[in-house]
């Protein structure tokens, strides 16, 4: 049985990893501002993230053009994902045989 301080080690890596693409993923199914982030990570993963480093991700995103922003009810920015970052997530998807072989070979 795995220890459930080091299955929370690993956890918390992989999601600090591929925390862009988890936001991406998300915005593909729908639009969210970064507080819906915040909570959206706590509540599937338990994983608590700083405001400073969601709206660090989300400005990086859209800077390279892979999700765009717009200001709703008078200061909320919701962000969804543009053509560039729906092409972007289909590359990963493509490459998810790749992503498993390179997981595998760590735990050889």
């Amino acid at each position: 049985m795995i220890n459930k301080d080091v299955s929370r080690f690993i956890q918390q890596k992989f999601i600090k990893s591929f925390i862009d693409i988890l936001v991406l993923s998300e915005l593909a199914k729908s639009p969210l501002s970064g507080y819906d982030i915040i909570l959206l990570l706590y509540k599937k993963f338990k994983f608590v993230v700083s405001p400073g480093t969601v709206y660090s991700l989300l400005y990086s995103l859209e800077r390279e053009g892979l999700i765009k922003g717009k200001v709703i009810r008078g200061r909320k920015r919701v962000y969804h994902l543009t053509y560039k970052g729906e092409d972007f997530l289909k590359e990963i998807s493509l490459s998810r045989d790749n992503i498993k072989l390179i997981l595998s070979k760590l735990f050889e």
